[in-house]
């Protein structure tokens, strides 16, 4: 239940559209209606979503977020949140990112699935998700906040397309022949230095059920995943924060290394 009226709703969305061209940070929503919840965070979603694709936008799969507990539990929620992957935020192995291009960014290693057919809810199980994938990738997520200094609850998390920034992808889509996606290793690092390890089962103990989850959750939406989607599945890490100079490299088993460059002037 929402407690926003939609055009209460439209005008939170176009607070973070204007944030979002302007760089500049917005007080949390929650701030000054702290009853707000994910309902009214997704509500918001859907306007700034639409306003994007009359941009020109194109989704290209979706992110999923608080995927841990231990960060659904900092947030008082006991579900993860999802939003868009657009065509234009979607970068390759070794690609070069500005910092200039956000406002406070963090970057996290992921598990990311590419499906090779539609996968649709209400009732998709992980089983079904496996049969959709056509594979997995090493990927880097930069993640950012639209809400001020990161002081996010769930509603503005969801709000601002659960902080949306970019993607970096592998170049390998590794089939799941004989891989069990929750044993995957990685070892993070940022110029060299060791700063993360994780594995696939820190995203909601398993990617393919983060893709279920997913599938089901689109689904009362009339949304299903076509196939040739990005499913960015979740962290598998605390966010780290960036700066230019800064090289992050993400080695996984099986799916081999990632690495993201960032450049742009000191802050």
């Amino acid at each position: 239940m929402t407690i926003l009226t939609d055009d209460q709703a439209r005008e939170n969305a176009e607070a973070l559209y204007r944030a979002r061209e302007s760089l500049v940070p917005i007080a949390p929503f929650t701030e000054t209606q702290p009853e707000l919840g994910m309902e009214d965070g997704y509500a918001i979603q859907q306007h700034l979503v639409s306003r994007l694709l009359a941009d020109g936008e194109e989704i290209c799969g979706y992110k999923l977020g608080l995927t841990s507990a231990p960060m659904q539990k900092l947030l008082g929620v006991d579900r993860p949140d999802f939003g868009p992957v657009f065509a234009s935020t979607v970068h390759r192995d070794g690609a070069e990112v500005s910092v200039d291009s956000y406002i406070a960014p963090r970057v996290e290693a992921e598990i990311a699935v590419i499906l090779k057919s539609t996968l649709s809810g209400p009732h998709c199980t992980v089983a079904d998700a496996f049969q959709a994938t056509r594979g997995l990738v090493a990927s880097i997520e930069i993640v950012d906040s639209r809400i001020k200094d990161w002081k996010i609850t769930i509603a503005d998390t969801v709000a601002d397309l659960a902080s949306n920034g970019a993607i970096a992808l592998g170049n390998l889509v590794v089939p799941l022949d004989g891989i069990d996606p929750r044993l995957i290793g990685m070892v993070f690092t940022k110029n060299g230095q060791v700063i993360a390890t994780g594995a696939g089962a820190a995203a909601l103990g398993d990617p393919l059920a983060a893709v279920a989850w997913l599938a089901n959750t689109l689904a009362p939406l009339g949304v299903s995943l076509p196939a040739g989607s990005v499913i960015m599945t979740g962290a598998l890490h605390a966010m780290v924060p960036i700066a230019a100079g800064d090289t992050f490299r993400a080695e996984f088993d099986h799916l081999g290394p990632i690495t993201l460059r960032i450049t742009g002037e000191e802050k």
